[in-house]
């Protein structure tokens, strides 16, 4: 509902409304024609239509106003009752996608409540309670939520170790970037499509390993490493571990001290010459996010800044996509802030509790 009242209209505004209608009573008992009636009292024609059709059916008292309307209402219980309806997801009312629509909604309130609210009504009502259209977050099947428990899995782990050794936490994660470039909504003249010229043919494509280093007291450091590969048969198409190797003894080098890496279970991550490496130098752990839980990588959250930088690009040639490649990440890479920026959604925090 869009007023506090229930007819839409305070009190002293019904009463000049039904003035006016009072007015136009005597002017219908004079003949006086529709047109001419509008222009003088200033309104719109089909009122004045509707108000001598009234006025024909019951004179005067036709024109009277009928007070507020009886327009039903969701109360602040009702409300709450509804908020537990919609959290059981559509599927539970008998819907088979995932979506809730304000038609769905509308349907929750009828079955429920036995109110019949409007479309409009039951935007206003969702708006007013902190509901918005959003779009939803992909999330796997096959993510086991007991193993993602911050607390209870190896990431609070690698925290706990990391504060021991006065090491470094180092979430790693790799990417794939072509000469097709992300897509991004862009303003454009209505009904006409923007188009973006970009290579169609090209066998070319670039890889990206990344790091993001945090240790509190430290400004927070993002190493990255790119690789270009050519989409040939039986050409390698991503890092190898020794590629991996190679990119954490440089973040070892750079960070100055022992780091703890957190990364996926990719089957090169899990490489027997990796094992061996890592067992035979003490400034190196690993610890293994659980299945299907790309939310806790903060690297994923440097993808999402770099392809927003490099949506609707055409690149010219692969040298174009590589140069554009490194100017975004060193664009990163300089802003601690963004760096510290990408951990937040995560919902990890890396400041040690204080001893009781």
């Amino acid at each position: 509902m869009r007023y506090l009242d229930g007819g839409g209209l305070t009190a002293e505004r019904r009463a000049f409304r039904e003035k006016i209608r009072f007015q136009a009573g005597v002017r219908f008992a004079a003949g006086e024609k529709t047109a001419v009636i509008a222009k003088d009292l200033r309104v719109g024609v089909r009122s004045v239509e509707r108000w001598r059709r009234a006025w024909r059916e019951g004179g005067v008292e036709g024109l009277r106003s009928a007070g507020p309307g009886n327009i039903p209402r969701i109360t602040v219980a009702q409300f709450a009752v509804l908020e537990e309806e919609l959290g059981k997801g559509p599927a539970a009312h008998g819907f088979e996608d995932r979506r809730w629509t304000l038609v769905r909604v509308q349907a929750v309130i009828r079955r429920r409540f036995r109110l019949s609210l409007s479309v409009a009504t039951v935007w206003r009502l969702l708006k007013r309670h902190g509901w918005s259209w959003q779009a939803p977050a992909r999330r796997a099947l096959e993510r086991d939520e007991h193993a993602v428990e911050v607390e209870e899995g190896g990431v609070a782990a690698g925290r706990r170790l990391a504060a021991a050794l006065g090491a470094w936490i180092v979430f790693e994660e790799g990417a794939g970037f072509s000469m097709t470039p992300p897509r991004a909504r862009t303003w454009g003249r209505r009904g006409y499509t923007p188009i973006v010229r970009v290579r169609g043919r090209s066998r070319r494509r670039t890889s990206v390993a990344a790091l993001c280093c945090y240790k509190p007291g430290q400004a927070s450091r993002l190493i990255y490493r790119p690789r270009s590969h050519l989409l040939l048969k039986g050409a390698r198409k991503s890092f190898s571990w020794k590629d991996y190797r190679d990119l954490l003894v440089r973040a070892h080098i750079q960070l100055g001290g022992p780091i703890v890496v957190i990364w996926d279970n990719l089957n090169t991550h899990l490489a027997a010459g990796l094992k061996r490496y890592e067992a035979e130098h003490d400034w190196l752990t690993t610890i293994r996010l659980p299945p299907y839980a790309p939310g806790l990588n903060p690297v994923e959250g440097t993808w999402s800044l770099l392809r927003r930088a490099m949506a609707d690009t055409a690149f010219a040639t692969p040298d174009d996509l590589d140069r554009t490649l490194r100017r975004e990440l060193r664009g990163i890479q300089i802003k601690p802030h963004l760096v510290d920026g990408c951990l937040t959604p995560t919902g990890l925090t890396l400041t040690q509790p204080m001893p009781p």
